[in-house]
């Protein structure tokens, strides 16, 4: 049925942590038209790149449609019996913490809810962890010393309110577009005045007033040395901090730091201190940068020492911020989805909030110790403690630190179950059982975003094969594990009432986190339920937290910490004498298994890449279009360079998001050590070291199909295109005969071949067409291949008559590579609208063309495009 005209489904965006609100609409043809919606208090209407293109992801092509065990599809009946029996055995064998389950942000809170309440209240162990592990685990541990609960203080409106916001770590204008054209917005009304604090020169640069490229680790030094000038310049508020305590001791530990230690000017920390000590309304959003480190915890009481001291927290316009990476990453907080936390911001330590949870659960047991943290827990599969793993909606071969040796944990482990949409990742194929879940857009339920606003998910289309929700599997397991009553739930609304009914057992216990004033909420009311910031109670709905104090410690005040620097646990040598920094780039997310099935998300940086500085490249003899092999102590990965000043030299940034389903030699947690924060069990992802040198292949070569390509050359990365697919390669092996390997490649012998080969010169262009149709060409060199990537990009499944040529005719268009994801604009087509109309600025461009308008994730491209051609003008 066409849905086009039917009412628009209400629900929130899959990715990021911002929680969007989106407006579904089924096409009629298995896919939704996807749009802002202008409603919601997260985005009002506005989209970045990837939200934009949710339409392009929900195909069917892939996805799982019923149970596999052991590779061979079975049945629910069956395959639910197995685990339930194999978990059951491995408690009886072994007890309760000889399993694990390994969740994600990307589950609803209902899911996440079940799941935590099977582990820790019936199987009696605390051995399930998150993804979010990787995200935020430091934020957490840094609220919960500082406030006593994990407690975000804000809101977004406080972005809004703002007269000097401070991003930390934070690529806010690629990781949370809505949220940095929120700032700006802000800066165009009021004057917001914008500090970047990152080691690398990022997209939210672009439009800074400040950007202080500080070592790697450096954070709590220069917050400590904020502290002390806040201190020197009068701006500590005496009054505020008699709802503190630790002021002196946290004053004293922040002396013993140098400014040295950041490797920022004395000039430059001067100038940083001035402004925030001189503008009250200060907001400092913090993410990866701060959070993925050894001393995470750490940094982020630094950061919060220095908004305690001068009360700037919960007013409007003020205080710390942590932007979270998934969607549901705060819902699975405030489930208790990880290994050291209870349920509904309860401790596991505290006696009182265990015994009340098992009384509410009438659960068996509560284990009274936390349970093993990510990197204990892989490390424990790969022991043998772990006999039995359930891993749900996450890709932790690809993503967790020491990724080859997590792969192999996983492949070895007795018996691993996992939950996902395909069995075409990493994670996947490692599975004795795999369970097809239910995706976005076909299941119900609720997501907590960064502000702790509450936003329903909802279902706009069927759900393929016989696919379930992820809390429907684990009901039955607990169900046919002998847990009847506590699993019998009818839907998603029942298990929300009971989560809403818990938390107002927190609420009476002092807790943060109370929603028990939805806990009588109908079926018909969780239908509809609107998006509403917690708390959610008799006494109290939404707002900000600690304006007059009121913190979660016994004695209700907040705690200043004693912290001081320590450099990243890895440290450069002569053997690896270069900092690997991570992280993601601006259209895709996470392991690509949603965003990476866009064309027009893959279009913008379709491969691996490492960026370099140009003094580096020079040393090491790299070119812009070269090969580079990185080797760490755990791993290696071969990346195309990309040289640029972004970068500080003895530093190089690699993304995450490329798999061994898309580019197996650019798995790039595999280069990351698995060094943790002590307090937050955090992984430092952004500060391993590495050796790297040039990747000189034999051959290089670049390919185009209308289908699935037989990849298995040394490098190889596959992106999808809007015609098919494309991929680039490179070998170390002599190929003998390039038409053989074409057809090879492309899987097809019947197809008529055209090429052009010159062995001597150790070229190749070979174009495989049927019926006059193109179905594949590839294109082989010495060197990377120069083609016109984009024109061929658009040629499987026509004609193409000059396909070989590699190039597009000189009178027809070239748009060139795509800069703007959202409307698919190349550079030529910008390049061309400057030169042409004479546009002078990223708004011009903008007006004439429409880029930039809508995300605004590529107007820092743009700017860049117009410094370039303004430059080239001036020097003629």
């Amino acid at each position: 049925m066409d849905g086009t005209k039917a009412p628009a489904v209400r629900s929130t965006c899959p990715y990021c942590g911002v929680g969007c609100g989106v407006l579904l609409r089924p096409d009629g043809l298995g896919g939704l038209d996807v749009q802002g919606d202008p409603d919601h208090p997260a985005n009002f209407g506005r989209l970045c790149s990837k939200g934009s293109a949710l339409g392009e992801t929900v195909g069917l092509q892939g996805r799982l449609r019923a149970p596999l065990m052991n590779g061979k599809v079975s049945d629910w009946d069956t395959a639910l019996q197995h685990v339930a029996d194999r978990f059951s055995q491995s408690i009886a064998e072994h007890g309760p913490d000889s399993v694990a389950f390994y969740v994600s942000g990307q589950m609803l809170t209902e899911d996440y809810y079940v799941a935590n309440k099977l582990m820790k209240g019936f199987i009696g162990s605390a051995n399930i962890d998150t993804n979010s592990r990787l995200c935020m685990a430091s934020s957490v541990a840094g609220h919960k010393r500082a406030f006593g609960s994990d407690t975000v203080p804000g809101t977004y409106e406080d972005i809004d309110e703002a007269d000097l916001v401070v991003l930390v770590g934070s690529n806010l204008a690629w990781c949370h577009p809505v949220l940095h054209q929120r700032l700006l917005a802000a800066r165009k009304m009021r004057g917001t005045k914008i500090v970047v604090i990152d080691p690398r020169r990022t997209a939210s640069c672009h439009e800074a007033d400040m950007h202080l490229a500080l070592q790697p680790g450096s954070d709590v030094a220069l917050f400590n040395r904020l502290l002390v000038a806040l201190h020197e310049k009068g701006a500590v508020d005496q009054d505020y901090l008699t709802r503190t305590t630790g002021f002196d001791t946290a004053l004293e530990a922040a002396r013993q730091d140098t400014p040295s230690q950041t490797g920022l000017s004395e000039a430059e920390i001067e100038a940083f201190c001035d402004l925030w000590a001189r503008t009250r309304k200060v907001v400092t959003v913090y993410s990866q940068g701060v959070n993925q480190s050894t001393s995470g915890a750490d940094k982020v009481n630094a950061i919060l020492n220095c908004h305690l001291a001068t009360g700037r927290i919960g007013k409007p316009g003020m205080g710390p911020f942590s932007v979270t990476g998934q969607p549901n990453a705060m819902g699975g907080r405030e489930v208790g989805g990880l290994a050291n936390m209870l349920a509904c911001h309860l401790d596991l330590e505290n006696a009182d909030h265990r015994s009340a949870v098992r009384q509410f659960w009438e659960a068996p047991a509560i284990p009274d110790r936390a349970g093993l943290k990510a990197v204990d827990m892989f490390r424990a599969v790969a022991s043998g403690e772990i006999k039995a793993l359930w891993i749900i909606h996450t890709n932790p071969a690809v993503t967790m630190p020491e990724a080859d040796s997590v792969r192999d944990a996983i492949a070895n482990c007795p018996f691993t179950v996992v939950n996902d949409i395909t069995g075409q990742t990493d994670t996947a194929r490692l599975a004795d059982v795999l369970l097809p879940a239910t995706a976005w857009a076909e299941k119900d339920g609720t997501v907590t975003n960064s502000d702790r606003t509450i936003s329903r998910q909802r279902r706009a289309l069927p759900a393929p094969g016989t696919a379930r929700p992820d809390w429907d599997i684990l009901a039955e397991v607990g169900r046919r594990m002998g847990f009847v009553k506590a699993f019998d739930y009818a839907n998603e609304a029942e298990i929300f009432r009971e989560h809403a009914a818990l938390s107002g057992i927190a609420g009476q216990f002092g807790r943060d986190f109370d929603i028990s004033g939805l806990a009588a909420i109908s079926d018909s009311g969780y239908a509809d339920l609107e998006p509403q910031s917690w708390p959610v109670s008799k006494s109290r709905r939404g707002g900000r937290f600690f304006a007059d104090g009121g913190f979660y410690h016994a004695d209700g005040k907040a705690r200043l910490l004693p912290v001081t620097w320590k450099p990243p646990a890895a440290r450069t040598t002569r053997r690896f004498p270069y900092r690997l920094n991570t992280g993601r780039t601006r259209d895709q997310w996470h392991t690509m298994t949603r965003s990476g099935l866009s064309p027009r998300l893959s279009a913008h940086l379709a491969e691996p890449f490492v960026e370099i500085h140009p003094d580096d490249a020079r040393d090491l003899g790299i070119g812009p279009a070269d090969l580079l092999r990185l080797t760490g102590p755990t791993g290696t990965a071969i990346l195309r360079a990309l040289v640029t000043d972004g970068v500080q030299r003895g530093q190089v940034f690699a993304p995450i998001h490329w798999t061994g389903e898309t580019a197996p030699s650019a798995r790039v947690d595999a280069l990351v050590a698995a060094a943790c924060d002590p307090v937050s069990g955090q992984p430092e992802s952004k500060a391993s070291v590495v050796d790297v040198k040039p990747y000189r292949a034999r051959w290089y070569g670049f390919a185009v199909s209308s289908g699935p390509m037989a990849l298995n050359s040394d490098y190889w990365a596959l992106a999808r295109t809007t015609q098919g697919y494309r991929a680039e390669l490179a070998g170390a092996d002599t190929v003998e005969d390039w038409v053989s390997e074409a057809q090879r490649l492309f899987g097809t012998t019947r197809c008529e071949v055209s090429s052009i080969i010159d062995a001597k010169r150790g070229t190749a262009r070979i174009v495989l067409s049927k019926d006059g149709v193109l179905s594949g060409a590839l294109f082989v060199s010495t060197t990377p291949v120069a083609v016109m990537r984009d024109y061929l990009t658009a040629l499987p499944g026509t004609p193409a008559p000059d396909a070989l040529s590699g190039r597009n005719r000189s009178d027809a268009p070239n748009p060139g590579p795509i800069l703007c994801s959202c409307f698919g604009i190349g550079v030529n087509t910008i390049v061309n609208a400057i030169e042409l109309q004479g546009l002078l600025s990223v708004d011009h461009v903008g007006e004439a063309l429409g880029a930039g308008t809508n995300c605004g994730s590529c107007r820092p491209e743009i700017a860049t495009l117009l410094q370039g051609l303004n430059q080239k003008e001036a020097a003629q």
